[in-house]
């Protein structure tokens, strides 16, 4: 797969492998910094909402290769200067799965 090319195989593996304490601190940053413009809740503002209804057409490393790269000619910048591939899948899965009951 494609994925398996750009990352190393064990990014799924090292996603669970997050501590608790960087799963908050990806947390803060997903309200905080792509809350400023996917708008505080993430249903959507300058960029499109995040909600996992949203986002259900696409799979975590559809939206992880988004995360980290970006979208050229877009304002969605790539993050892949500040998160590890593993941090972008995590984020992924928590927009699919947990990020509407969040706060």
């Amino acid at each position: 797969m494609l994925l398996s090319l750009l990352w190393p195989q064990q990014a799924a593996a090292d996603e669970t492998a997050l501590t608790p304490e960087r799963q908050a601190s990806l947390r803060t940053l997903l309200h905080q910094e792509c809350g400023s413009c996917h708008g505080l809740l993430l249903k959507g503002g300058l960029g499109p909402a995040l909600t996992a209804n949203a986002l259900q057409d696409q799979s975590a490393q559809q939206i992880a290769l988004t995360i980290m790269h970006g979208r050229p000619g877009t304002a969605m910048p790539a993050w892949n200067r500040f998160l590890q591939p593993a941090e972008s899948l995590w984020l992924a899965h928590f927009l699919l799965h947990e990020s509407d009951a969040a706060p």
